[in-house]
């Protein structure tokens, strides 16, 4: 019992766990060599590796973890679209649209699920949270506005500044602007959360 106790607080005190760290670097993996090979070769090769790299996340993904992301496996497609194209057509016009396309695609998507008042993030997110249904549609319609700065921020990138430039911010720049909306989200999750059933006193005696 008291090395279960060491346990429960061990892990308490260490919330990163390596299936967290796994998952990031499944993520991040495949940008990050986008950027190294755009640095080092161009565009055009970055494309190819970062489809590669694309590949081998979701692959790794299904294997560490037994499911594949909605999220990642339409993004992983989009890639492989849009990367052959860019390569075929040796156009990088496509690959710059991609998140713009990608981001679009999920604002209809839950826009449309909203409408018919179906918040399709609960059925995505509704065994991690366990939220009001108000608290549902709030945090859908936030993100609804989050994915659509996402695809105007991306136009703006690939359109007025260097090839370069998109790179740097697709690879570096998305991440970290992810990480503090959901962050920011953690109050309104709270606020909405439907607490646990409380243990019956029978079973606390026991």
């Amino acid at each position: 019992m008291k090395s279960e106790a060491i346990k429960t607080k061990t892990e308490a005190t260490n919330p990163v766990d390596k299936t967290s760290i796994l998952k990031l670097l499944l993520d991040v993996g495949p940008l990050a060599i986008f950027f190294i090979m755009n640095g080092r070769a161009g565009i055009f090769y970055a494309t190819g590796a970062f489809m590669v790299a694309t590949v081998i996340s979701l692959v790794a993904s299904r294997l560490l973890f037994k499911r594949i992301p909605v999220i990642a496996l339409v993004t992983g497609v989009f890639v492989m679209v849009f990367g052959a194209l860019t390569i075929w057509l040796h156009d990088d016009t496509f690959i710059k649209i991609k998140p713009t396309i990608v981001n679009c695609l999920f604002v209809v998507i839950l826009a449309t699920g909203l409408y018919f008042r179906r918040p399709l993030l609960k059925l995505a997110l509704g065994e991690v949270f366990k939220m009001e249904d108000e608290g549902w549609r709030i945090l859908t319609m936030r993100w609804i506005g989050f994915f659509a700065v996402l695809a105007v921020l991306n136009e703006v990138m690939w359109r007025n500044f260097s090839t370069d430039t998109w790179v740097t911010f697709k690879s570096f720049g998305i991440m970290p602007l992810t990480f503090v909306f959901m962050l920011s989200q953690v109050a309104l999750i709270m606020r909405y959360q439907i607490p646990e059933a409380e243990p019956e006193a029978s079973e606390a005696k026991s």
